[in-house]
């Protein structure tokens, strides 16, 4: 796909990140030498077209004083899962949580929820909350927990321009 070098250098203004201000389009709009609207307007055109999934908040957990994580895995009942999957993802404690196929014989596991505390503890205690949730509709589960920080990037361009 070709990109206007227009929304290419909104691609690369972006990529890295968004200005920690309170209006942080307004400034990059600024910096590229266009208004905020026609980039908030690119920026949807952009997603609408697939170029971009979408923007959101990547936070360092770690520097939140969250330096447990764990990625607790659930075999929850097929028929179940959708609904199930909403109610652990609104949970406070839960940043993200998805529905995954099984891989059998090996993994089982078809729902996922990242789970973030200060201590394996509180993260443990968390889990079971989960698991209270699931009940009857879980045949079983674990934790993977995190032994180091990835780092979270999100598309990069690089490459022939045009």
């Amino acid at each position: 796909m070709t990109l206007d070098p227009k929304d290419r250098a909104i691609i690369e203004a972006t990529q890295a990140g968004l200005p920690l201000v309170p209006q942080p389009f307004a400034v990059v709009a600024e910096t590229l030498g266009i208004g905020e609207a026609e980039l908030l307007e690119r920026l949807d055109t952009l997603k609408q077209q697939g170029v971009i999934r979408r923007i959101g908040a990547a936070p360092n957990h770690y520097r939140l004083g969250m330096t447990a994580n764990g990625m607790s895995v659930w075999d929850v009942d097929d028929t179940l899962v959708d609904d199930l999957g909403d109610q652990i993802g609104a949970l406070p404690f839960v940043t993200h949580c998805y529905r995954r196929p099984r891989a059998l014989p090996v993994w089982r596991y078809n729902l996922f929820a990242m789970v973030h505390g200060a201590s394996r503890e509180e993260v443990l205690a968390k889990r079971d909350r989960v698991a209270d949730l699931l009940g009857n509709a879980c045949q079983a589960s674990d934790i993977l927990f995190s032994t180091r920080i990835l780092k979270k990037t999100g598309m990069r361009l690089r490459g022939k321009k045009g």
